[in-house]
């Protein structure tokens, strides 16, 4: 599908925001990302933003939108380090941008704070809306959290937009493989061990007691 980025186009009454920051943001990660992730990232703006509509939060929509449009690209090539976990390096991508565009510090940091907590379920939604909200769109996208709570307009209005594929569960899945397992270490600890699991039979998962009783401490 053809982006047309002449075109701002209100899904269920939610736009996305009409600046130049956010032109600039479309076409940096439509040019970077698969349109596997370009269509789950956008929807994930969507998702967050009815969600925040739905709860009466206040919040910014370019920043939303900036940390919707950002959090995967640590998945990408040519923004995954080698040691860093992928939300860390998105996060990076997504402050380095902004900072280029003289966005604040404060505002930075709450893009930042977003992209790097969105798979750390149970503290997001205690923290900034853009946080909240961010972790919000990607659980309703991947998990189907809070589904019910759309409107069936709303769900097709929306995918109608920004297509999932036929088989979308399982190529996030390996879409998440991909862009990782070139580092298992990093998933110690969070959801994408789950995901090596998953995937790669030999894959061993680090254990955090294990890590306890082989520290240097005595006793």
């Amino acid at each position: 599908m053809t982006i047309d980025l002449t075109k701002n186009t209100d899904l269920a009454g939610i736009r996305i925001p009409d600046s130049k920051l956010a032109r600039e943001i479309t076409e940096l990660v439509r040019d970077s990302e698969s349109p596997l992730l370009f269509h789950h990232s956008s929807r994930v703006y969507y998702w967050g933003a009815l969600a925040g509509r739905r709860r009466g939060l206040k919040f910014d929509t370019e920043l939303l939108y900036a940390g919707a449009m950002f959090h995967d690209m640590g998945l990408t090539h040519q923004h995954s380090s080698q040691g860093e976990r992928f939300e860390v390096d998105g996060a990076n991508v997504a402050r380095d941008f902004l900072r280029g565009r003289c966005i604040s510090q404060h505002d930075i940091d709450t893009v930042w704070t977003a992209i790097a907590l969105h798979t750390t379920p149970g503290i997001p939604q205690h923290m900034h809306p853009v946080v909240a909200l961010l972790t919000a769109g990607v659980e309703m996208d991947v998990l189907g959290l809070a589904y019910s709570e759309y409107s069936d307009a709303e769900r097709n209005s929306v995918v109608g937009a920004h297509p999932r594929t036929a088989h979308f569960k399982e190529d996030i899945i390996q879409a998440f493989y991909d862009g990782i397992k070139h580092k298992p270490e990093t998933t110690f600890g969070n959801v994408k061990a789950d995901v090596f699991a998953d995937k790669d039979p030999h894959f061993t998962r680090g254990n955090f007691c294990s890590v306890i009783r082989g520290s240097a401490w005595p006793g």
